[in-house]
């Protein structure tokens, strides 16, 4: 097992049992649907590329994994909102997440949105709430902040809202990335800077790499998402493919061809991987995580 596999095993395991302790238990009572379809959502598989940021940017600066938990599941558990929401019918109206069904198919149409503004809530309160950990209550506060700007209409909120208005229209490379770095990217480059934060990394050059690490590795990431929707195994993805050209969403590959997106994802990987110089050897696993994001084929 290499070096990158025995990582990503660590920190998927670790978040699971996280997420596992920190979602409300499954119990009965009169939230008891709401609950299960909140554990349903988040405890159904998935890369866990995010809290993987986290772990792996805290762990660069020497922080024990337990100051990183909260930034790691926070950072989760607002995607796996994100997830539900744009599975709604009112946005991308998805039967398949994770090749189970998606949670309003699962549950109901307003529970899933239930779950998902619950998710969201959860989210935040898993930082405010994390006393024993070690981590700074300034630190903390700027943590929920950074999670906040990157969920809101500057970022993943705003980037979804210009994706519903996109549908069956051409944009330039420019707007499109735009997009893309508001809707992905935005959560992505946060879960770098979460973890940093927690860490103890408050600001400097060591920061600033990290933020344009997370910037440029953050749309790379949605770019090979786009590549993967046209030429991936729906197995592998657990999810449909083809979804983006039939709903005539802009994408990289409609806009540059798939040789173009494949071209600028691997410009923005090594863009991703220069910006971490400042940080020397410390940064090893931050540039293994950047081509892994890129190579990934699921």
């Amino acid at each position: 097992m290499t070096a990158l596999a025995e990582c990503l095993q660590r920190y998927q395991g670790r978040i699971e049992g996280v997420l596992e302790r920190r979602l409300p238990p499954a119990g009965a009572g009169a939230t008891t649907r709401l609950h299960a379809a909140m554990r349903y959502s988040v405890l159904g598989g998935g890369k866990r590329l995010r809290p993987i940021l986290v772990y792996a940017t805290g762990e660069a600066f020497d922080a024990p994994l337990e100051r990183l938990d909260a930034g790691a599941a926070a950072v989760e558990l607002m995607h796996v909102y994100s997830l539900v929401h744009d599975d709604l019918p009112a946005m991308d109206d998805d039967d398949l997440r994770r090749g189970r069904p998606t949670c309003h198919r699962a549950f109901d149409e307003a529970t899933a949105i239930l779950a998902g503004d619950a998710l969201q809530a959860l989210a935040f309160g898993v930082i405010a709430d994390d006393d024993a950990s070690g981590v700074p209550a300034t630190a903390r506060l700027e943590m929920i902040r950074l999670l906040a700007h990157a969920s809101g209409t500057s970022g993943m909120a705003g980037g979804q809202a210009i994706d519903l208005e996109a549908v069956g229209r051409t944009l330039t490379v420019e707007a499109l990335e735009d997009m893309h770095r508001r809707k992905t990217g935005a959560l992505i480059e946060a879960s770098i800077l979460l973890g940093a934060t927690a860490a103890g990394v408050h600001g400097g050059h060591e920061l600033d790499a990290l933020r344009a690490f997370g910037a440029e590795i953050g749309l790379a990431f949605q770019i090979q998402d786009d590549i993967l929707d046209v030429i991936g195994d729906p197995a592998q993805l657990g999810k449909t493919t083809g979804m983006d050209a039939s709903r005539r969403k802009p994408t990289h590959p409609g806009t540059l061809g798939l040789g173009g997106a494949r071209v600028r994802a691997a410009e923005l990987r090594e863009r991703a991987v220069l910006a971490l110089a400042p940080l020397g050897a410390r940064a090893a696993m931050l540039v293994e995580l950047a081509r892994f994001i890129v190579d990934r084929t699921h």
